[in-house]
């Protein structure tokens, strides 16, 4: 039997890696910039015309720089593996350190997803045409796959720690070889469809390479060999997006994700290895400790709120283009390059502000979390309330249906009373065979 084991690393020591803390709040604002850059609102015969303005030739080199998804997978793998040793040192349960993943993120999705559903209601009800409406709930759904699948990973992750330190090469060969075979079975078939199951594939992968990272394993390999393996990584990619079958633009290679998104990874993470001493230090800077503390409090509120905030602001500019009150220059135009800067600044604002009010709810206490069955029905539901918006499409009803799906999966993460006086009664006084049991 192979073994790990971890080298002493910071997380190690204090439980907390600054870098990877860092990392997470600038892939943050990351997101919320390039989607606000996608935002292109125009007027035409007297209705708005709401479009993707990074929908362009030139994006797709782009798209190799700030396809950061890769990243928050990577992050929550290096950070994940030693919070589960953490809490497996604790006598914590692998279903009970679920649960409280899959809490932490439904609490704050279940508000944001009625408050969607009743904006999209509103907009109806106000006699916005109903296409309109639609393009609302599809821009606003757009980001919420991330939720489903990052829960999904996130409760499997004492199981693939497990492999990780038992078999930790078919910790990765393992899902690379299903990536692979997917691929193959799309390409050959023309069914897009197939490509959907990457999704478990693709980012437990990735979340393999960020226990390498989190481990300590990747900072062992000498810097040569990292930056030659980002070099070959990228290399690959480069080919195969050239002259093989995948696209050149890496959000067209998130949907459904590839194996050009594992390659981007890949490069990502050696990278990353690379300058983790420097971000580190960079991350020990107080003014940039606060926010980084500032941004991570509230990382899941501003992923979840960031594009209804967005789309509003579309919509309040609809509005004054169509009064004749504001000029709304068509995208990628010069004249429109120029009322970016406004743009983004009033796009910040707003999402810092909805952010301060609604971010009460990603930090509420927590009682004590469940395990066994409990917490795999509650993975389950997490993830069956995000397929819903994508396969019925956001609206008003679906968005109340999906939020009382993930009610329900909050629920069954809570303990049930008899379960909490089990775990905590003397050992004396329970019954030896049922001691086993319960265990």
């Amino acid at each position: 039997m192979t073994t790990l084991s971890p080298a002493p690393t910071l997380a190690a020591v204090t439980g907390r890696d600054r870098s990877l803390d860092l990392l997470r709040a600038a892939c943050t604002v990351l997101v919320v910039l390039v989607h606000a850059l996608m935002v292109g609102v125009t007027v035409s015969g007297g209705m708005p015309v709401f479009e993707n303005a990074m929908d362009t030739e030139w994006f797709a080199p782009v798209s190799w720089f700030v396809q950061m998804m890769p990243l928050f997978f990577l992050a929550g793998g290096a950070t994940a593996v030693g919070a589960w040793r953490r809490a497996r040192a604790r006598g914590e349960t692998a279903g009970q350190f679920a649960s409280g993943r899959i809490r932490r993120l439904l609490a704050p999705a279940v508000v944001a997803m009625a408050v969607m559903g009743a904006g999209l209601v509103a907009l109806g009800l106000a006699g916005v045409p109903a296409e309109i409406v639609a393009v609302a709930g599809f821009r606003m759904s757009q980001p919420l796959w991330f939720l489903g699948v990052f829960a999904l990973v996130q409760a499997l992750v004492p199981a693939m720690v497990a492999l990780h330190e038992r078999r930790p090469a078919w910790g990765v060969a393992g899902p690379l070889l299903a990536v692979i075979a997917i691929d193959a079975a799309r390409l050959a078939t023309g069914v897009e469809a197939i490509g959907f199951l990457g999704l478990a594939a693709v980012w437990l992968l990735v979340q393999q390479l960020g226990f390498l990272l989190g481990d300590g394993v990747l900072a062992r390999i000498p810097a040569d060999a990292r930056a030659a393996a980002t070099a070959g990584a990228l290399g690959l990619l480069a080919l195969l997006t050239s002259a093989g079958p995948y696209s050149p633009d890496m959000y067209v290679n998130l949907n459904p994700p590839t194996l050009a998104l594992v390659l981007l990874a890949t490069a990502q993470v050696m990278l990353f290895s690379l300058l983790q001493p420097a971000l580190r230090r960079l991350a020990a800077v107080p003014r940039v400790a606060s926010w980084i503390d500032a941004i991570g409090d509230r990382a899941m509120t501003i992923y979840l709120w960031h594009m209804p905030v967005l789309i509003g602001l579309a919509g309040v500019l609809a509005l004054l283009g169509i009064a004749g009150a504001l000029d709304l220059p068509a995208p990628s135009t010069g004249a429109w390059w120029l009322t970016r800067p406004a743009w983004l600044v009033a796009a910040g604002v707003a999402v810092a502000a909805v952010t301060l009010l609604a971010g009460r709810f990603e930090r509420g206490a927590f009682g004590p979390a469940a395990g066994g069955l409990r917490a795999a029905a509650a993975a389950i539901l997490a993830v069956v309330a995000v397929a819903l918006i994508f396969v019925l499409g956001l609206s008003g009803p679906v968005a109340a249906l999906s939020a009382g799906v993930m009610l329900l999966a909050l629920r069954l993460t809570r303990a049930r009373a008899g379960d909490i006086h089990r775990r905590h009664a003397p050992a004396a006084r329970i019954p030896a065979g049922r001691a086993v049991r319960d265990r």
